[in-house]
């Protein structure tokens, strides 16, 4: 069983203990490279290289990649708040087929006792004047942690573009199933987050990956661009194994709408997470 880091709130140095080994091995922001000056040491730097497994089949950028660099939760870091997200939506404007390396333009916009919201630009770093997807989100704070805590240092993963990557799913420990059905297994420490539920990252990336799935058997080509995608986290995944199900709906002008159910098998089949996302074909 993952540990709940709210259970520590009593101890402070058990408390910075555990929330420097768990921010560090986080799989979702080592794994595509996104630093927070909030919470790792250093200087500031809002970019994320680009690598060949943050595109799609098209080479335009994919929704769990702008989703994990811009959360959006409402600015609650980890040293002030025990945050958790509620809403996230992004509209690609551009799929940024030859960006090399973005920028996130964070914006915070309110953050009350318990619920904060945030949104951002995601630009070019090389042309900051080229927006290519606009982000919102509201997030909640479901706890308070010790006073005193600090920055830590980061740590994240010299991940080389080849061609030979894997798939995002895949590094994520998502599968499609015997059922048909996108998957992720049980509750794994390095996809929880401190709170001990199942973190923003995997869930942006199987989401993501089983309605563009669904979407390419309804189109019959796999070549989609996503437009536009809205999230809402309904309950916290705790256990899995996590099954994801979809809903793919036609639309005018070679527009393709999905709409997924993340359950939580593990808590009796309990929905954790919703979404809908939209594609454009783009032959």
């Amino acid at each position: 069983m993952v540990r709940d880091i709210r259970e520590l709130t009593d101890s402070p140095e058990a408390y910075a203990d555990e929330l420097r080994r768990r921010w560090g091995g986080l799989l979702s922001y080592r794994y595509i490279g996104r630093k927070y000056a909030s919470m790792d040491l250093g200087p500031e730097d809002n970019t994320v290289t680009i690598r060949r497994d943050m595109r799609n089949t098209t080479g335009g950028l994919l929704f769990a990649v702008l989703g994990i660099a811009a959360p959006e939760s409402g600015h609650m870091s980890d040293l002030v708040a025990v945050p958790n997200p509620v809403i996230h939506s992004c509209q690609i404007l551009d799929p940024g087929r030859d960006v090399r390396r973005i920028e996130i333009v964070s914006e915070e916009l309110k953050v009350g006792r318990q619920m904060g919201y945030s949104r951002a630009k995601i630009v070019d770093a090389e042309q900051p004047d080229r927006v290519l997807a606009l982000i919102e989100g509201q997030g909640v704070s479901i706890g308070t942690p010790p006073g005193g805590l600090e920055r830590m240092e980061a740590n994240p993963l010299e991940v080389v573009d080849s061609p030979d990557l894997p798939p995002l799913w895949q590094v994520f420990g998502g599968y499609r199933r015997p059922d048909s059905h996108w998957g992720l297994p049980e509750l794994a420490v390095e996809v929880a987050s401190p709170d001990a539920a199942l973190h923003i990252g995997p869930q942006f990336v199987i989401l993501e990956t089983a309605a563009i799935d669904r979407a390419a058997e309804a189109a019959g080509t796999d070549r989609l661009q996503g437009v536009s995608s809205h999230v809402m986290f309904l309950a916290r995944g705790k256990v899995g194994p996590f099954r994801v199900e979809t809903e793919p709906m036609r639309g005018a002008d070679g527009m393709l709408a999905v709409r997924t159910v993340m359950h939580d098998e593990g808590v009796d089949d309990r929905v954790t997470t919703v979404g809908s996302y939209l594609f454009r074909s783009a032959e």
